[in-house]
């Protein structure tokens, strides 16, 4: 079979290569490379801070040469074979729109924007891996959330025309450049989007599908609910050659969920939860992309049950899998490599990298400083838990707010903990790197590299024998 181009027909994704051929793309999102996220590589706040505090700490070619380095590093020819000998035929690649323009010059592509992005997806062709560009970052933030690099809890994307218009602008962009191209499975026009009026959302699709279609009317797109990819209110009818996304985490894969111990009860909940996300996909008779889940894992050093509950977790992430082979859904777990958290494949605690940071790991884990994989803290309900049963006295709006998944406590959190604290903790962060030589960047940047690196292997046999 000659794999080739991919296309939506008959409610299914298809190769129109190998004679409409159906396929399942299941695989991994990179996750924090071309987007970076402060759990994925141990930073405080959010990349455009990050970025900010260490270009203050080295200066520009220092800066520069790290940056490029680490971007090298990060994904490889090594990592390809590895992510292909796993039976996995997808990786979806989060990018920041900031590495193609920037704010103070819009619409003007950066001359080395595609380096590292036309780089991976070549690896990944070679290695008959498609992959899915995801653009998790766009002007003025599409959700109130970290990883949409927003260092606010407001979604201005949805104010402001001319952050859609760019936004628009770029996409016609990366279809120019990457019209034509097989192995490209399509783009992901805007990840985990969260429009509090729920009619604009479905509008801008309607307006992006029509603009990359003027320029490249082959390649699929993947379209994310709102609400984090979550719910469908507001969308009325799908549009041709089009994957609907759903996102679909579990509370019981995380420290503040329950544990997972297989009970009925249990694997009813997840088949409940995963059939409420697609009920539109499946009344409309179109594929269904699950394009991020999966739990994160405890660590030794900080849980003596780490083993118990990292089984747990893995018997969790099987029985998903049984659910999306059950209802034939392309997915992508949340991710393929980091720091030791959620990857498949991790940096080592003996690593440059690791040892460099660790302190710093450890205060961001007392303040809960990062929203993801937070370990419970006393110290942090004591002084959060007041200030969130204050606001519910006074001000009892504030569980209706916007997004519903968010109560109260998680709202003050935001802006306390994952917003000013944070931004506080930049500083602190790039401090570590400040007088490094570029011998010693390099070496921060190789503990990235796929040889340094430790395979999750319960993880990742999981997933092949789920592909």
């Amino acid at each position: 079979m000659v794999l080739g181009r991919l296309q939506v027909k008959g409610g299914k994704v298809v190769d129109i290569d190998d004679s409409d051929a159906p396929i399942i793309l299941r695989g991994s999102a990179i996750g924090g490379w071309m987007n970076m996220e402060n759990f994925i590589t141990g930073y405080a706040g959010h990349e455009r801070e990050h970025r900010a505090a260490l270009l203050k700490a080295l200066g520009k070619e220092k800066y520069d040469y790290f940056f490029d380095q680490w971007l090298e590093c990060f994904f490889t020819e090594a990592d390809a074979k590895y992510f292909a000998s796993l039976g996995l035929n997808c990786i979806r690649i989060p990018f920041n729109y900031q590495h193609f323009e920037d704010d103070m010059n819009p619409r003007v592509l950066k001359p080395d924007g595609f380096k590292h992005l036309d780089r991976v997806v070549e690896l990944c062709a070679k290695q008959n891996i498609y992959t899915i560009l995801d653009m998790h970052a766009v002007p003025g933030g599409q959700n109130p959330d970290w990883h949409s690099d927003n260092p606010t809890n407001h979604a201005a994307f949805w104010d402001h025309k001319d952050f859609q218009d760019r936004t628009v602008w770029l996409w016609r962009e990366l279809a120019h450049h990457y019209k034509g191209q097989p192995w490209v499975a399509g783009y992901n026009p805007l990840n985990e989007p969260a429009d509090p009026e729920y009619v604009r959302l479905a509008a801008f699709y309607d307006r992006i599908e029509k603009e990359i279609r003027q320029i490249d009317a082959d390649h699929i797109l993947w379209l994310d609910g709102n609400t984090f990819a979550m719910e469908w209110n507001g969308f009325t009818h799908i549009l041709p050659n089009c994957v609907y996304s759903l996102h679909d985490y579990s509370t019981m894969g995380f420290p503040t969920g329950d544990r997972f111990k297989g009970t009925d009860e249990q694997h009813a909940r997840l088949d409940q939860q995963f059939l409420r996300k697609c009920e539109f996909m499946r009344e409309n008779c179109c594929p269904i992309w699950n394009g991020e889940f999966g739990p994160v894992y405890a660590d030794p050093r900080d849980d003596t049950n780490a083993a118990e509950i990292n089984e747990e977790r893995i018997a969790l992430l099987g029985a998903q899998l049984q659910i999306y082979a059950k209802y034939d859904t392309h997915w992508s777990i949340w991710l393929y490599k980091d720091i030791g958290l959620q990857g498949m494949v991790h940096t080592s605690p003996d690593s440059p990298w690791n040892k460099l940071i660790q302190p710093f790991l450890q205060k961001k884990r007392a303040t809960q400083a990062d929203a993801w994989g937070k370990i419970p803290s006393p110290e942090v309900d004591a002084v959060i838990n007041p200030l969130a049963a204050w606001l519910d006295k006074y001000t009892p709006g504030v569980k209706t707010m916007y997004p519903p998944v968010w109560d109260t406590r998680r709202q003050v959190t935001r802006l306390i903990n994952e917003g000013l604290l944070s931004k506080a903790l930049s500083r602190e962060f790039a401090d570590l790197f400040f007088g490094k030589t570029k011998e010693e960047l390099a070496e921060l940047a190789a503990s990235f590299s796929f040889e340094n690196c430790v395979q999750r292997k319960t993880l990742n046999r999981t997933l092949q024998r789920g592909a």
